[in-house]
């Protein structure tokens, strides 16, 4: 065979089928992972499908390109769009305070001593915007950071766990009584923001936050396996999550994976409570990559346009304060990477200095990933996006995020650069 014949869309096949071999030979094999899914989408075509193990180990149901997947804070971007979908019609702005549309919280105060009851709080340097929860600057956190008291009153109030409890209005009425960790705009803090988010997709947009998605974004770009639930007529397609290291159980199986929630007992069965913007979806290979073709085509699919070219630029750029990368300005590493180098824009992590994060890749490519190793990048450059979907939490058991970017980009033959 000429060598012409072992060229995919400017990639080595041979290199391209060594991402198959390796999650299989490192993780599906040793038992690390119950299925795997990648797919690498470049120049207008699927350079490849890998589709490897089981998607219900328990009933050795085999992983399918149709499976449906928990995807978690892959949810975030797709919100972080219906957001700028709403700012395109002015219907909000980014430098709105957010107490405009959440009144409760105009008076909200910046943590400054004390404990759940009895903080003492000081008045923030400025209002938080709709762009700090659009960037993770707005002084929010999460329940699971574990390294503040403000976070603490968060896991003794429920908010922001996994799963979600209550309602997403009720989350926002229990937010007004507690101080934020610093004023909004001066750090980074991963936290309940996107949630927010889609309370004021809701509140603005006149309908239901999972309404607008559904027909916004999810119908006209033929989504239809994206939801808050898995209906009755897809349980059999739909994948068991499991857990490794500190959440694994001590009963856990010679295979070094737990069982943290049956495909057939799950609570994504049913219509949640709690409609999660930050991490409430679940989806599908297909419906995903379409969602990504839309943002790498400049917010455009199949003749459908959900944003401009103009507004992805500024989604995509980086937005932390000082222009600095997420080492200097973070309250909180949450994965295995280090981020030195990389930014953090309007929904998505950004790529600033490739030398900086020791990895290869392109400045201004723009990724995120779910707390079920779930991952996801666009390169524009390169014209490239890489998906990859498996159910193993946390997120940081292993290297495997910062292992595809290596094996994907050393596939490549002819750069896009």
């Amino acid at each position: 065979m000429g060598r012409e014949d072992r060229q995919k869309q400017g990639m080595s096949c041979e290199r391209l089928e060594r991402i198959g071999h390796f999650v299989d030979d490192n993780y599906i094999a040793p038992g690390k992972l119950a299925g795997a899914l990648t797919q690498v989408w470049r120049r207008g075509e699927l350079a490849l499908s890998s589709v490897l193990g089981l998607a219900d180990r328990e009933r050795q149901v085999p992983l399918a390109e149709d499976s449906i997947f928990r995807i978690y804070s892959m949810t975030k971007p797709v919100t972080s769009v219906a957001v700028m979908m709403l700012v395109e019609e002015c219907k909000i702005a980014l430098d709105d305070p957010v107490s405009k549309y959440i009144a409760a919280w105009e008076k909200l105060g910046v943590y400054a001593g004390g404990f759940m009851e009895s903080f003492q709080t000081r008045s923030p340097a400025r209002p938080m915007l709709v762009v700090d929860l659009l960037r993770h600057t707005s002084g929010l956190t999460y329940a699971f950071q574990q390294n503040t008291n403000v976070d603490a009153a968060y896991r003794k109030l429920k908010v922001g766990e996994l799963p979600p409890e209550g309602t997403l209005e009720e989350m926002i009425e229990k937010l007004a009584t507690l101080p934020l960790e610093f004023s909004p705009g001066e750090a980074w803090n991963y936290s309940v923001s996107t949630d927010v988010l889609g309370y004021l997709v809701g509140k603005v947009s006149g309908m239901p936050f999972e309404v607008f998605l559904k027909e916004r974004i999810f119908d006209p770009l033929g989504m239809a396996d994206t939801a808050f639930h898995v209906p009755e007529e897809k349980v059999s397609r739909f994948c068991a999550c499991y857990a490794a290291g500190p959440l694994a159980s001590k009963a856990a199986s010679e295979q070094g994976l737990t069982l943290m929630d049956d495909a057939r007992t799950s609570r994504y069965l049913r219509q949640p409570a709690f409609v999660s913007g930050g991490a409430g979806l679940v989806s599908t290979a297909a419906d995903y990559m379409r969602f990504a073709r839309m943002l790498l085509q400049g917010g455009e699919l199949d003749g459908v346009r959900l944003l401009s070219p103009k507004t992805l630029a500024l989604m995509t750029a980086n937005h932390l304060p000082g222009g600095l990368d997420l080492p200097r300005v973070s309250r909180s590493m949450y994965t295995e990477a280090t981020y030195e180098g990389v930014g953090f824009g309007l929904g998505f992590g950004t790529t600033m200095a490739p030398a900086a994060t020791l990895l290869p890749g392109s400045a201004g490519d723009f990724f995120w990933g779910g707390a079920a190793s779930t991952f996801f990048w666009v390169d524009p450059r390169e014209d490239l996006i890489v998906l990859f979907l498996t159910q193993l939490l946390p997120s940081s058991a292993y290297a495997l995020r910062r292992q595809l970017r290596t094996l994907v980009y050393s596939a490549i033959t002819e750069s896009g650069a």
